[in-house]
């Protein structure tokens, strides 16, 4: 049995590219701004790129808060992407203080250090914890990276992958049924498109 997969449309850019990663794969995937939808579906994803309060703000507006936080709560599996992850946390400090959705503890912070930001381009994932998504993918995995925010967890049980840049930072969390990656899956090759069909497979295995 095939799952469907909504990835929540909330204004910002470059959801057609995850849409379109999920296709890909064999994975039944759309895009969708109605609440309702996301409600329907048997997995949810949370993509974005752009800016932290804008994106809040859209999601609250119309629901789409709400319906995350649902599907959450309802043990369906849930996927966040870039910007996706920082909504997760419960406050970011990009222009501004702005409340984020609580999902993890913790803050989301600018990066610092001796390096050009925006980090953009690639770089190695290092696994902290066993996660199905990335059963295909092997340590030190180079993905593709576009931000200048990174997650700061109060929960250290939380991190699942982490790379370098000016140090160490996360850049994947997961608990239960979430999972969060800073680095952009549909944009890092075949490997990354496994995550999407590893993902997939979670979902139409939960739907079942």
């Amino acid at each position: 049995m095939s799952a469907r997969v909504a990835v929540i449309d909330y204004g910002m850019g470059n959801l057609r590219s995850v849409e379109k990663g999920f296709e890909k794969m064999g994975v039944d995937a759309f895009v969708t701004g109605d609440a309702k939808e996301v409600a329907a579906a048997d997995g949810v994803v949370l993509p974005g790129v752009g800016a932290f309060a804008d994106a809040i703000a859209h999601l609250r507006e119309t629901g789409l808060a709400e319906a995350a936080l649902a599907a959450i709560d309802s043990g369906r599996p849930f996927l966040g992407i870039c910007l996706g992850l920082q909504l997760l946390f419960e406050r970011s400090f990009e222009n501004g203080e702005h409340e984020g959705l609580g999902v993890f503890g913790g803050n989301v912070e600018k990066l610092t250090g001796d390096v050009k930001i925006p980090h953009m381009g690639w770089n190695q994932l290092h696994k902290q914890k066993d996660l199905e998504v990335l059963t295909e993918v092997p340590e030190g995995t180079d993905f593709y990276f576009v931000h200048s925010y990174v997650v700061k967890p109060t929960q250290p049980e939380v991190i699942a992958v982490t790379t370098d840049y000016a140090g160490e930072f996360v850049s994947g969390v997961a608990r239960d049924n979430v999972v969060a990656f800073q680095f952009h899956p549909e944009k890092s090759g075949l490997v990354g498109l496994s995550i999407l069909k590893s993902f997939g497979e979670i979902c139409a295995r939960e739907s079942i």
